[in-house]
């Protein structure tokens, strides 16, 4: 680590010393010969400066794709305007903002080679370097989201970027959030630190994209509701009102409230690249090569104090202060070649190479069932060395892409593989197809785990889970967007509890193929507006193990109009959310992981929302009465077998961008 340490530094000692040198260089050039800028007429008219359009705004994402900021009032705008501020349509959330999510389709994790970390129940709201953005704007501009939580708390998320220079761009930003939550021992606390910068020099040749992302995600964890609680829970009265014992939220009993988890990272990652052959006028050749650094460290911590014995958790090796602590040190880097020509597209050649460290401080001596002793190790480590490609081209309108990369050398296997094509008629009607394969171990948590409850200790040699998928997305706006794909899933790696009522990491004996077919339909008349989103999955193979409702659909019917001479821009509406009953996956809270359960069942019950939504100038406030029906009945549903789902509740926030 401590070469890792100062590679970093004399590699940004070096960047840093060629920008302020090409930043001078600039400067004197501006001053022509060196003078002082000449001083304006103090009688000069003073002239309004123009305002930049929204366009000039970018936002350019890790694959180099560039949109724009967007300030407009959608629908969709309403779907994002949540904790995890995208749509979260295959997605239930447990009862309190900032807790874990149940999945109403499993879900796809980015491409990878090796192994993930676990606790992936931690991870909805842990940002990647994919999910990291970099901007170039014309002038300083600040994004500030605010909305209430449950009970004590709040959300935040503040954002200021600024182009010191045309060619220079820093951001930085801040996603706290804290919510006591309407539960024992439910609260939720975790802020998600980010800071970028985006420079190219004055030719253009060299280029670099740089973050530093530190985060930290903390929930308490009370077990769900106990089997008391349970009763408590759904033996209140048809109407809320009937009962005012357990109406109250806080009194109905859980399982624990002694426990916490949390989940760590820090990560440095840097991407520049240097252009060896521009693209000019006379030339339609590039040839540029490059380096890609990630520097990511993870921590999952499991809490848990003055233990007694319970039949969730099993028994553990310690009477108190139960301290699961598990770490995985990931430093990896890759060199490419880009070679872009006008008729053969654009070819990137690269290899790769990655150093990983899992694991725990000490060695595990267990007895089986039989009497012979088991040693579980503490250290998954190694190095993998890898080679890949990207390939895009646009030919006769049909824009073909393809990407992959596989392991060459080291203690993992692992590979995968994307090809397709696109076609656009215009901008209102096209299609996309694409081809996928891989093949990856099991997140390291299935592979290796540690923990002072005695049930929770394995050491497995998995075999890789390899998938085959096909997708087809059919785009014609004026009449519904598809999205339908069909995947077979070979050595499903899955947890579930065995005879002991113990939970263990296992494997599928069977493949999984699983058709999945989302239909997105929006349609407009008058004032009124009407927004429908359905998905259709069906498993065959895996009804025991890949467990997923059938139907689901979410329908928002609106009113939209621009009121007083359009200084505000107004929706309200209500949406309708239901899904097919199913076997919903269960959570365990020492994992931080669902785990496959085939007894209870949930879904098979409506929802609606009502939400009234403003938009004045750059600012978007949201007004929402969440799960309305559950006002006026008594909710006794769940969104994982023991936790409740979310009571009915008004909640209201915004969204501000300021321009300077």
């Amino acid at each position: 680590m401590r070469k890792n340490i100062i590679f970093i530094v004399a590699l940004l000692s070096a960047s840093m010393i060629w920008a302020q040198g090409d930043q001078k260089r600039e400067d004197d050039s501006n001053l022509g010969d060196g003078s002082q800028e000449p001083r304006k007429s103090l009688r000069q008219p003073k002239t309004k400066k123009k305002k930049p359009p929204v366009t000039e705004y970018k936002i350019i994402t890790i694959k180099s794709d560039t949109t724009y900021l967007d300030t407009t009032l959608t629908i969709q705008k309403d779907y994002k305007f949540n904790y995890l501020r995208k749509d979260d349509f295959e997605l239930l959330p447990i009862h309190n903002v900032g807790q874990t999510y149940n999945s109403l389709a499993k879900q796809e994790e980015r491409d990878h080679i090796l192994p993930l970390m676990g606790a992936r129940a931690r991870h909805f709201n842990f940002m990647e370097a994919e999910d990291i953005v970099y901007y170039q704007v014309p002038t300083p501009l600040t994004e500030l989201y605010f909305k209430t939580t449950f009970e004590q708390g709040q959300q935040l998320d503040a954002f200021f970027t600024v182009n010191t220079s045309p060619r220079l761009n820093l951001s930085i930003a801040y996603k706290g959030v804290r919510s006591l939550g309407k539960y024992q021992h439910a609260l939720t606390s975790t802020g998600n630190f980010r800071a970028t910068a985006n420079y190219s020099t004055k030719n253009e040749r060299y280029k670099v994209h740089t973050h530093f992302v530190s985060q930290d995600l903390l929930n308490e964890e009370n077990g769900g509701l106990s089997e008391e609680g349970v009763n408590q829970y759904l033996a209140q009265g048809e109407f809320v009102g009937e009962s005012s014992e357990f109406s109250d939220r806080g009194s109905v009993s859980v399982n624990f409230q002694n426990a916490e988890s949390i989940l760590l990272g820090k990560r440095f990652y840097l991407n520049h690249q240097y252009a060896i052959f521009k693209k000019t006028d006379s030339s339609s050749t590039a040839l540029s090569v490059g380096h890609i650094m990630d520097l990511t460290d993870k921590r999952f911590k499991y809490d848990q104090v003055a233990i007694a014995p319970n039949n969730l958790l099993g028994a553990s090796y310690v009477t108190a202060n139960i301290a699961d602590n598990v770490a995985l040190e990931d430093f990896s880097n890759q060199v490419y070649v880009d070679f872009t020509n006008k008729w053969l597209g654009n070819l990137r050649v690269l290899g790769g190479s990655s150093n990983y460290n899992y694991g725990y401080n000490a060695i595990v001596n267990q007895v089986n069932s039989s009497g012979a002793q088991i040693n579980i190790t503490n250290r998954i480590k190694g190095d993998i060395y890898s080679v890949g490609g990207e390939y895009k081209n646009t030919y006769k309108g049909f824009r073909l892409f393809a990407d992959g990369m596989t392991i060459v050398s080291g203690d993992f296997t692992g590979n995968y593989f994307n090809a397709g094509a696109g076609y656009d008629l215009n901008e209102n009607y096209g299609i996309r197809a694409k081809i996928s394969s891989k093949s990856v171990a099991p997140n390291y948590n299935f592979l290796l785990y540690q923990s002072d409850y005695v049930n929770y200790n394995w050491q497995n040699n998995f075999d890789n889970t390899e998938t085959q998928k096909i997708q087809v997305n059919i785009k014609a706006r004026k009449i519904a967007e598809i999205e339908a794909s069909y995947a077979t899933i070979s050595k499903y790696a899955y947890f579930a509890k065995d005879a002991n009522s113990a939970i263990v990491p296992l494997q599928a004996p069977e493949s999984i193929d699983v058709l999945k077919v989302k239909l997105t339909q929006g349609l407009k008349y008058w004032k009124l507006g009407l927004d429908n989103t359905v998905m259709y999955q069906d498993v065959q193979g895996g009804d025991q193990i890949y467990n997923v409702p059938e139907i689901t659909t979410r329908n928002s019917l609106y009113y939209h109009d621009h009121w007083f001479k359009k200084a505000l821009y107004l929706q309200t509406g209500v949406t309708f959310k239901y899904f097919t009953s199913y076997k919903a996956d269960a959570y365990d809270p020492v994992l931080s992981e669902f785990y496959v359960q085939n007894i209870e069942e949930i879904g098979g019950y409506p929802q609606f929302d009502i939400f009234f939504n403003a938009k004045v100038r750059q600012t978007r406030i949201f007004f929402k009465v969440e799960n309305f029906g559950e006002a006026f009945r008594q909710n006794n549903e769940f969104s994982a077998p023991g936790y409740a789902t979310r009571d009915a509740v008004l909640r209201f926030g915004l969204v501000w961008n300021f321009f300077l």
